[in-house]
């Protein structure tokens, strides 16, 4: 690699590390006539898939260039950073090397919007068409789709990409006016409808005709950035859920505000909201595998997340009336509103209980959570304690466990120095 490009790809490496809308796809392109590649069964990016593997992809923008000046990024028309953009051919040529030296797995590819969206959008395009018809490449590519595209070049992305992101960014339309004026929430929404039509569409044809072409079969994600706007945890949550039901998304990233540069639209703040933004990730993971509703969650009472403790250890806390639970007779949903017991413990608990009355040494050896479970539980109507159900001990004693467990792990540290 000539030390050009090396320049141009520790740029915009760097550049990319902002976006975090990727993970695994659930893409199934089957690697065909000795091609390069297999994105089967997995997704690509620096994440994990589901089996606990660690995979890698290429993440960088085309160019971090852009004709916006929004407050909240890094690569703002305003910003004093080192520009650079990749050419079509470079893209291809550094994602095939990669890949053959197995340094990769796949493409993450974004950008800055230079001249206009779809000038921006048909260079994106046309590197992952030569990376499929050129190149034989099947590997997993994730395009980031520029808002206000045009939709004859969305629909050529998803024959091309396993998925596409189209990044909303600020949750709110309100938010989105004071610290990006350029963009609007039109421009957002509707190339993500069009293209949770087209997923739609084509799925539906591939049922009667198999020879229908693969349209972004990961489907399709968004970001949303947390703590540059005003926004509470309630009003996150609650467009979270109306974007999973109306878009159908596959998933939702959120990304702590990062001060990147000086500027009045974005609030001065000393570090990231990485816990918030983590509560927020946990919520997300109960509406979508625990049956939550986001007001369940966050509401015109509790708008915000407890940072002390996760959403589902609040959800039990502020509902004495639900709780303790018998492990015995609960159904399936309200077993999984139990703090410490997840999906697979609850199967287990369900395929038990039908051949005997369960106790706490069998949870115990289902590998539920007892240090947490056991405020909330019964087992034919007896507790391990024997006081009431009084939430706010029962808080202190769960964070009380929680910092005795935190310096646990750093005492062993601790004795290095």
């Amino acid at each position: 690699m000539n030390d050009r490009l090396l320049d141009k790809l520790k740029t915009l490496a760097d550049a990319a590390k902002y976006d975090v809308s990727c993970s695994s796809s659930g893409s199934k392109r089957n690697n065909k006539t000795k091609g390069l590649g297999n994105a089967t069964g997995m997704g690509i990016c620096h994440s994990y898939t589901e089996d606990g593997r660690c995979v890698s992809l290429l993440k960088i923008l085309l160019t971090n260039y852009c004709i916006y000046d929004c407050a909240y990024c890094i690569s703002r028309r305003s910003n004093d950073v080192k520009r650079a953009a990749f050419t079509v051919d470079e893209v291809v040529t550094l994602t095939m090397n990669f890949y053959r030296r197995n340094y990769i797995e796949g493409l993450f590819l974004s950008s800055g919007i230079f001249k206009n969206a779809d000038y921006t959008m048909e260079r994106l395009v046309r590197i992952a068409k030569d990376l499929r018809l050129k190149h034989n490449f099947n590997g997993y590519i994730h395009l980031k789709a520029i808002p206000e595209a045009s939709d004859l070049l969305l629909e050529e992305a998803g024959l091309y990409a396993d998925r596409l992101s189209i990044n909303m960014e600020i949750p709110s339309e309100e938010g989105l006016k004071k610290v990006a004026p350029e963009k609007n929430y039109a421009g957002i929404l509707k190339p993500m409808n069009y293209v949770a039509e087209r997923i739609h569409e084509y799925k539906s044809e591939k049922k009667s005709t198999k020879s229908t072409p693969l349209f972004s079969p990961g489907g399709q994600s968004t970001q949303l950035v947390v703590g540059a706007t005003p926004e509470n945890d309630q009003h996150i949550l609650n467009l979270a859920s109306n974007l999973y039901a109306q878009q159908s998304l596959k998933r939702v990233y959120y990304s702590a505000y990062v001060p990147v540069s000086s500027d009045s639209r974005v609030p001065v703040l000393q570090h990231p909201p990485t816990v918030r933004e983590h509560r927020i990730y946990q919520a997300d993971w109960l509406m979508r595998f625990y049956g939550f509703q986001a007001n369940e969650i966050a509401n015109e009472s509790h708008p915000d997340l407890d940072l002390e403790l996760d959403p589902k250890l609040s959800y039990a806390l502020r509902h004495p009336e639900v709780f303790p639970l018998e492990i015995n007779t609960a159904a399936k949903e309200m077993l999984l509103r139990i703090p410490g017991i997840g999906p697979k413990s609850v199967q287990m608990i369900l395929a038990a209980r039908k051949r005997a009355f369960i106790n706490f040494h069998h949870l115990k050896s289902f590998g539920i959570a007892l240090n947490r479970a056991q405020y909330f539980i019964t087992c034919k109507g007896k507790s391990i304690h024997s006081t009431a159900y009084y939430p706010e001990k029962i808080r202190q004693r769960i964070l009380m466990q929680q910092k005795s467990k935190f310096q646990q792990k750093l005492s062993p540290q601790l004795q290095l120095f």
